[in-house]
């Protein structure tokens, strides 16, 4: 690799730390090239990606952003999970890591916030943003269905009155 394709890779990781809501750090040694497939799979369906890429390079990327002090993760075979979601990368790591042993989180960045794995696994733990968005549209919704059928009661409740009378008026 020539220092401009460095350079380029640089800049690349230097993005993916700025723009990503989370970014998980792990180890995958001994993982197939099918097991990372998969993976990087899993990450897409979420709206994720997953970047191996040389620590020292990541190290550079790294200087002068928010999550600098995640440096420290990066030794050993490492890989980097991220999305823009600050929930889904997680959710997917550890996911996966449950599954595959050879997965080994280290931990990673929210935003200037560093985590360990502790932090990782309180952030999957958390609703993603649409989990969020769909439960805010619940509690909206259910007031006025409320509203609605409280309404719509007397109606009904008038209705059954007067079909009562003229049944009785009918006898």
């Amino acid at each position: 690799m020539d220092r401009a394709q460095k350079e380029k890779v640089v800049d690349e990781l230097g993005q993916i730390f700025a723009s990503s809501g989370v970014v998980v750090v792990a180890h995958y040694a001994g993982i197939t090239v099918a097991q990372m497939q998969d993976l990087r799979a899993q990450m897409r369906e979420v709206g994720g990606s997953v970047r191996v890429a040389k620590n020292k390079l990541a190290r550079i990327a790294l200087e002068g952003k928010p999550a600098a002090k995640m440096g420290d993760l990066l030794t050993g075979m490492t890989v980097m999970a991220y999305s823009e979601d600050p929930v889904a990368a997680a959710k997917v790591a550890e996911a996966y890591a449950k599954k595959n042993d050879k997965f080994v989180i280290l931990g990673g960045a929210m935003g200037d916030t560093i985590l360990d794995q502790a932090g990782v696994k309180a952030v999957a733990a958390m609703p993603s943003r649409e989990e969020l968005i769909a439960s805010i549209v619940a509690c909206l919704g259910a007031p006025a269905s409320a509203i609605a059928g409280a309404i719509g009661a007397p109606a009904s409740n008038i209705a059954s009155i007067l079909t009562t009378i003229e049944e009785r008026e009918a006898a």
